[in-house]
């Protein structure tokens, strides 16, 4: 079974400097790199806090996902990186609107990201 390298324009691009792929899938898994709060039409960071960071990191993971024919209901997980534990409830309102119920499996971590970021999430996807 061979790898496959997913890339999707409806996500950002990796920069040049950074090795790794949007995704890779292997057979009927596929795992979505770290996707931060950078929106693809314009190669900026959104403007606002940690709700509108949270939800741009979302829409990239679920359109690297939709890249494969998948959806939010195929992640079994999703990590979230988050750079103030002040920030958790915030993070966690939008986080409940756009995932909704039933919620996959999640890992919450408290880390040091790139200037201005202040969230970024992954995903484990097994698509039919």
């Amino acid at each position: 079974m061979s790898r496959t390298v997913v890339s999707t324009d409806a996500a950002p691009k990796p920069p040049s400097h950074i090795p790794l792929s949007q995704g890779v899938r292997k057979g009927n898994i596929l795992q979505v790199s770290g996707q931060t709060a950078v929106d693809p039409a314009t190669g900026k960071v959104v403007e606002g806090g940690v709700s509108e960071q949270t939800e741009q990191c979302l829409r990239n993971v679920i359109a690297i996902i939709e890249a494969e024919g998948g959806s939010l209901q195929d992640v079994l997980m999703l990590r979230v990186y988050l750079t103030d534990t002040s920030q958790f409830a915030e993070m966690n309102e939008v986080y409940a609107r756009v995932v909704g119920e039933p919620f996959p499996a999640r890992t919450t971590v408290y880390v040091g990201l790139p200037a201005g970021l202040l969230c970024e999430i992954d995903a484990l996807a097994v698509l039919d």
